[in-house]
């Protein structure tokens, strides 16, 4: 039986309603070559010899255990302390599965309600949602939320909010009729003057990132007075790890602040399954996307958690739903709540201090050879971007630096086409003063 068991008389009649004679004349856009194909499928395996071909498989992938590392753009290498892991990995966290019955599930509750209140006082925002799928998907939600709340369809965003980002978002923007402007970012900041220019009746938000794509810390305290004096939302995308250094985006008055939480505990994962986080000041409540999780009282008035707030179509009725989104990732926010409790406020600082001060040493040591030279000269976080000089290569560069078992950077020309030759790279708080130098070295070695 096919997996839809349509009857022939079924078929017929819906190939009548689409005006077309065949399934065949249906696929004519699919090549024939992906239309007719046999899976050659080899004979079956015994478990161990599952095993070993797996094991062998799995020996093709290179983890930061291998090479040396100095990749950053969304994805980051962060110490983990062995506490996230000994506690996430219990059974009841990896078994556990949506709350709908709140009465047997108080600890997967709490574990968002804790979460929830972490980002509210990580970001100074007034309320967090149990979390989303990645900072891409929170991005977007807040451009929908703010279309949606003002009432208005277009959007004006910085360009050096993550590349990928801004596509997740064009994308969710597609159905909606949006305008979407993107801001040059001529010094690597948000060009301030062109972003006044583009605001206008019709805008509902404002996107800008902190610390950027290319490293850089924006004036977001400027930025909110001028979304604001036009009437728009404000929406800050950070990265969280800042926030124990860089001021938070309730203190700059931001109306929406959304990031990704990768960084709180959680692996590269080879790219994912990561963990998005929004929050929204009190006024937005109602509008957010996601779940809340709140405290209340039982029967017998002991305290108790449940889903105060499940805003999808699933729940209530389609058309007052704000999102389909119809999840969160509780495991990598329980992940994350444990990382935080385990630095508190004095090891957030630390551990952003350091990614400053390694970051920085890296810059000056790379920027006295003869190879690079600095794109920016604003104030940066952990990640900043060369350019190569004279007739070295970026491509050539990185390639050999692989050779080596160094990922020395990436080459942002594929996102930035005017950036030719030049490179991102990202120091975080996992990398020694040994192995910077060690970077160093092998960059005059290899040019």
């Amino acid at each position: 039986m096919d997996y839809i068991s349509n009857t022939e008389s079924d078929k017929k009649k819906m190939l009548e309603d689409m005006g077309i004679s065949s399934l065949d004349a249906l696929l004519g856009e699919i090549p024939e070559a992906l239309r007719n194909f046999s899976l050659s499928l080899p004979p079956g395996l015994s478990e161990p010899e599952v095993l070993h071909a797996i094991k062998k498989l799995s020996k093709k992938n290179k983890t930061t255990d291998d090479y040396s590392s100095f990749l950053g753009a969304g994805a980051y290498d962060h110490f983990i302390p062995s506490v996230v892991n000994h506690l996430a990995s219990r059974s009841e966290f990896y078994t556990c599965y949506t709350p709908y019955q709140p009465e047997v599930s108080q600890g997967t509750l709490q574990v968002m309600y804790e979460f929830q209140t972490l980002m509210c006082e990580l970001t100074a925002m007034d309320v967090a949602n149990a979390s989303m799928y990645d900072g891409s998907t929170a991005l977007a939600e807040a451009a929908l939320l703010s279309i949606r709340h003002k009432e208005k369809n277009k959007i004006v965003c910085s360009s050096a909010i993550h590349p990928e980002y801004r596509q997740v978002m064009k994308t969710y923007l597609k159905g909606f009729n949006t305008e979407i402007v993107e801001i040059n970012c001529p010094e690597g900041t948000t060009d301030m003057h062109q972003l006044e220019a583009s605001l206008a009746d019709n805008t509902a938000a404002v996107l800008v990132q902190s610390p950027n794509f290319f490293g850089c810390v924006e004036d977001m305290q400027e930025i909110s007075a001028i979304a604001h004096k036009h009437d728009a939302l404000f929406v800050a995308c950070v990265n969280p790890i800042s926030l124990g250094i860089l001021m938070p985006p309730g203190e700059y008055n931001a109306d929406i602040a959304v990031g990704e939480g990768q960084v709180l505990g959680n692996y590269l994962n080879y790219g994912g399954p990561y963990l998005g986080f929004f929050t929204v000041k009190n006024e937005l409540l109602r509008k957010m996307p996601g779940r809340i999780a709140g405290e209340t009282v039982d029967k017998a008035g002991r305290r108790c958690i449940v889903l105060t707030l499940q805003p999808r179509e699933q729940h209530i009725r389609r058309e007052k739903a704000t999102s389909n989104i119809c999840t969160n990732q509780a495991l990598l926010a329980l992940r994350a709540c444990i990382y935080l409790c385990a630095l508190g406020k004095k090891g957030i600082a630390e551990i952003g201090n350091l990614n400053i001060q390694k970051s920085h040493y890296a810059f000056e040591r790379l920027c006295n050879l003869d190879i690079f030279e600095p794109v920016f000269h604003n104030p940066f976080f952990n990640e900043f971007v060369l350019k190569a000089k004279n007739d070295f290569r970026i491509a050539s560069i990185i390639r050999r630096m692989q050779e080596k078992g160094i990922h020395c950077g990436i080459d942002i020309s594929q996102y930035y086409p005017g950036m030719v030759n030049c490179m991102l790279l990202c120091v975080t708080e996992t990398k020694t003063k040994e192995s910077i130098d060690h970077l160093v070295n092998e960059f005059t070695k290899c040019t």
